[in-house]
């Protein structure tokens, strides 16, 4: 199950469940978060990977830049990535408009997992930020404090079912569905309606959510863009790490690196292979410096503040929901 937690003032919280009774595990209660969060982070590795790898083609998709060891003072060891999201074809019109040709997000992310942080920036936008905190913890969703001392308030958590919600028509596939899978690794599956509450064990990643765009004219349409998409994209993500089960079950963190690093030099190809010298070169020019890709890998929050070019332009469309198809057929 997802939850996912919105505040006011561009602020998201998320909370992601995901259903450790698939997973298989069959591990003594004390062992605490050994029990649940190990096993789903070869399933997550192996989900980020390929659906990176199925989202890529044409020019556009994720390019990954970096992708190394790194120990921090605070969380000690982990994997630091980098990577650049081509995204101009998924973008709505009235972004096209305005944005260049070689247009990317820039995805920072600091993995010490069980616990992770995700930053999303645009040099073209320096205002755009969005930060994700997740927090993996072996409940169902109940610890209404993981984020500090003080409770979530309930009416602002949105509960996100990744076997029950409807799914946005673009991402559904049968295979993918839930409510009828079944893992012939490990014979779990299909999720019941009532599973978040039956099941044991069972998993919850809390995910704190700041989307901000300090730009006038466009900061409420680019906040209420990012907040409808973000549920959608995590929602899609931790149902495909469930339904790919046999193919990452029982894979080491060793295996599941070398799957990722052979699938992101894939990936990458395919990025790339559309791309025309001249857009290579600029692309070069803007973020590059000395012949070395100029990367800091400390935390970006908060610290934009160039002014945008376009912070003149103003519009009033709304946003216009996506066709969503029921998670299963009825």
């Amino acid at each position: 199950m997802l939850y996912l937690l919105i505040r006011g003032q561009g602020n998201i919280i998320i909370m992601d469940t995901c259903i450790a009774h698939n997973l298989g595990l069959n591990r003594l209660a004390a062992l605490i978060r050994g029990v649940i969060t190990e096993p789903y982070r070869i399933g997550q590795l192996y989900m980020i990977s390929k659906h990176s790898h199925e989202q890529s083609s044409d020019g556009e998709g994720v390019e990954v830049i970096i992708n190394e060891p790194y120990t921090d003072p605070a969380h000690g060891e982990g994997q630091y990535t980098e990577k650049r999201l081509y995204l101009n074809s998924k973008l709505p019109a009235w972004v096209r408009g305005f944005v260049p040709k070689i247009f990317y997000i820039t995805e920072k992310a600091w993995n010490y997992y069980p616990y992770t942080i995700t930053e999303y920036t645009c040099s073209f936008l320096p205002k755009f930020q969005i930060r994700i905190e997740t927090k993996f913890e072996n409940n169902n969703g109940c610890n209404s404090q993981v984020f500090g001392e003080k409770p979530t308030p309930e009416e602002d958590v949105c509960f996100v079912d990744i076997a029950i919600d409807d799914i946005p028509e673009g991402y559904y596939k049968k295979s993918e569905d839930l409510r009828t899978f079944h893992s012939e690794k490990t014979g779990r599956g299909p999720l019941l309606e009532d599973w978040k509450e039956t099941t044991q064990p069972i998993m919850c990643s809390y995910k704190l959510v700041a989307a901000k765009f300090e730009v006038y004219g466009f900061q409420s349409r680019v906040e209420s863009f990012v907040h409808k998409n973000i549920k959608d994209i995590l929602l899609a993500g931790h149902r495909q790490a469930v339904a790919w089960m046999d193919e990452w079950y029982g894979m080491s963190l060793e295996d599941v690196r070398k799957f990722e690093k052979k699938l992101q030099e894939e990936t990458n190809c395919k990025v790339n292979s559309q791309k025309k010298p001249t857009e290579s070169k600029s692309e070069a020019l803007l973020n590059t410096s000395s012949g070395k890709h100029s990367i800091n890998r400390s935390t970006s929050w908060n610290n934009g503040s160039e002014t945008c070019p376009y912070a003149a332009t103003n519009g009033s469309t709304d946003l216009k929901p996506r066709p969503r198809l029921p998670s299963a057929p009825e």
